[in-house]
């Protein structure tokens, strides 16, 4: 995928060295567009493999806004096993911190919990929420299908009240849903029109965070121009602090080595609802790639 290939490229070349938080020194630049047409397929890269099933069991970790990590973890899914609750084990780098933040399940109010219950008091992941909060989901296809023309239908996963609370601060802290010229079919009754997805990301790890961002709000967009009958239109990412961590730059040049190839179909089976999709419902049609490039562990 170039888009992705001329960032990585442009961080290379222009980005500053700079210390931060993790204590691995990254490559930085303020500021980048990622812009991706879904007419030319699902936007899973192919300089290296990403697993799908890892980016769908997580965005359906999101949709059902679940925060107990043991449910990624049955579905052999590892991406949160470092993080945990602020409130039960306070985020720390030393031994025995990060083996108690590995052994708690709990990752408070994160990602899913602002999208279907934004606000809402907290009391841990095994709390019934249903109707509390504001279910920001819900309401984004409401206004998708009854006021398609609206520029304010937008998602915030980022909680100033909360965000303290989080396992970690949201990356992606919001996206905003449009469609270009919404129109209803005289004749069949069908919708017409584009939906488009922008999301917006403070904080970007391009080597390991990224393709699964790109995946990730490119499934979204898919899922909900099913759920609301439009087609698939663009996928645009607003970017913070894009990133290269040190240690990545290597397996990165490596990927730039390599050819990009065609990009593959996403087909979702027996679809009625967003909320009653499940990750395995969704495949990936012709999808080649040249393997895996190990980058070590991510930093946290």
């Amino acid at each position: 995928m170039r888009p992705y290939t001329a960032l990585v490229r442009d961080i290379i070349v222009k980005g500053t060295l700079s210390e931060n938080r993790t204590g691995i020194p990254a490559y930085s630049v303020p500021g980048a567009i990622f812009k991706h047409d879904m007419s030319y397929g699902f936007p899973l890269l192919t300089t290296k493999s990403v697993p799908l099933r890892l980016v769908a069991s997580e965005l359906e970790f999101f949709i059902k806004g679940i925060t107990d990590k043991k449910w990624l973890q049955d579905r052999d899914n590892h991406i949160w096993d470092s993080w945990c609750w602020e409130k039960k084990v306070p985020y720390g780098h030393d031994l025995e911190t990060k083996k108690a933040m590995a052994e708690e399940r709990d990752l408070g109010p994160i990602y899913g919990f602002q999208w279907r219950h934004f606000d809402a008091n907290y009391h841990g992941y095994d709390f019934e929420y249903r109707g509390q909060g504001v279910d920001q989901l819900e309401n984004l296809i409401k206004d998708i299908n009854t006021n398609p023309g609206n520029r304010r239908m937008i998602v915030s996963a980022w909680n100033p009240k909360q965000v303290g609370e989080m396992a970690l601060p949201p990356c992606h802290y919001s996206f905003q849903v449009t469609v270009t010229d919404p129109s209803i079919d005289e004749e069949t009754g069908e919708k017409k029109g584009k939906l488009n997805l922008m999301w917006n990301q403070r904080s970007v790890d391009t080597a390991l965070g990224l393709p699964f961002n790109i995946a990730s709000y490119g499934l979204l967009l898919h899922l909900l121009a099913k759920e609301t009958g439009y087609e698939e239109g663009k996928l645009v990412g607003h970017l913070g602090d894009i990133h290269i961590y040190e240690n990545h730059r290597e397996g990165l040049l490596n990927q730039l080595s390599r050819v990009p190839l065609t990009l593959p179909k996403i087909e979702t089976d027996n679809f009625t609802s967003i909320f009653d999709w499940e990750y395995t419902d969704s495949k990936v049609i012709g999808y080649e790639n040249h393997g895996r490039i190990d980058f070590g562990s991510a930093a946290v």
